[in-house]
């Protein structure tokens, strides 16, 4: 338990923060080095890829033995400046994936895109046909206690 907590905490440490950091390093750079900051997209590229790959096959990895260990070599590996792992990565491997299914991707984030736009657009048209009733409403019972109001006054000056 113990270990596995270290190497989540080494994980977050090598893997996110000492990268973060050298990224903002190189983005500060001038003028910039182009090849530098190559490198950096493609570690946070495969950095993502691996994450969303993670949270959808965590019950199938989270049971082996040494998996955390292993993902902390692999993160090393990615950016550790004698291996410089995430270009021969991404170039090998993540690239002519996604080149390969390139066309199918953008149509589905189109695809999304518009269903995102008509789902929004149709829940504000709810939201805002609950908030006028509710305005109306609330309208309604200030009127109704107002004139309550008025007739109150009215019986007691007679």
């Amino acid at each position: 338990m113990a270990l596995s907590l270290i190497t989540r905490l080494l994980t977050l440490a090598l893997g996110y923060a000492y990268p973060a950091y050298a990224c903002y390093k190189m983005l500060e750079v001038h003028p910039p080095q182009i090849e530098q900051l190559l490198f950096w997209c493609q570690y946070w590229i495969l950095m993502a890829t691996l994450t969303v790959v993670e949270r959808f096959a965590d019950w199938i990895v989270s049971w082996l033995p040494m998996y955390g260990e292993a993902k902390l070599l692999l993160v090393l590996y990615l950016w550790h400046p004698g291996t410089r792992g995430a270009g021969h990565v991404y170039d090998g491997l993540l690239r002519p994936l996604v080149a390969r299914h390139e066309h199918d991707i953008d149509r589905g984030l189109l695809e999304l895109r518009a269903r995102a736009r008509d789902v929004t657009a149709s829940q504000l048209k709810a939201a805002a046909a609950v908030a006028q009733a509710w305005l109306v409403e609330a309208a309604r019972c200030v009127s109704s206690q107002l004139q309550a109001a008025r007739s109150d006054r009215a019986c007691a000056a007679h």
